[in-house]
């Protein structure tokens, strides 16, 4: 599968062999990954795409992207599904940056990127959830359309549906 490319970055998807890399934190010879990368969060979501890998096989396009600095190609963090779409085409996404990344609107970029992807490939809903205290998500959230639609003890639920085919991203 190819890279997606936005304005500022690489959406590389992974390999099973580079999810193994990131959640091991070690990377090979032509891995380049900035300082602070892999991220715990980074390892936490190898681990979940190495599961998927393992149960139903490789998910693509619906697993793991590397998020990288289309300046230098260095990996800065990660985002994508935590898994095929369900039933009714419905998805699960994550992200996250390292610190130095973070405040630049990558994320944004990001998940606008994968939202657009996943819409075209006839995903009809995806939903997000972040802490309480964690704003910026919320924001990122909120900024490439995502609603927040419920809120329990430990997280804010935010989901974007498409029924009409109008909706812009």
């Amino acid at each position: 599968m190819d890279d997606l490319v936005t304005a500022r970055l690489i959406l590389h998807p992974m390999s099973p062999g580079e999810a193994e890399q990131v959640m091991g934190g070690e990377p090979d010879s032509s891995a380049r990954w900035a300082p602070g990368y892999p991220t715990g969060g980074d390892m936490a979501a190898a681990r979940r795409f190495l599961s998927v890998c393992a149960s139903t096989g490789d998910p693509q396009p619906f697993g793991n992207y590397e998020i990288r600095s289309r300046d230098d190609g260095q990996a800065i963090g990660g985002l994508g599904f935590h898994g095929p779409a369900d039933d009714d085409g419905g998805v699960t996404i994550g992200y996250g940056l390292i610190p130095s990344a973070q405040g630049k609107g990558y994320a944004s970029e990001a998940l606008r990127a994968l939202l657009e992807f996943a819409r075209a490939r006839g995903i009809t809903c995806v939903h997000g959830d972040t802490d309480h205290d964690n704003a910026a998500s919320q924001h990122v959230m909120s900024a490439v359309g995502m609603d927040l639609v419920a809120e329990d003890e430990q997280l804010k639920h935010y989901k974007i549906t498409w029924t009409d085919g109008n909706r812009n991203l």
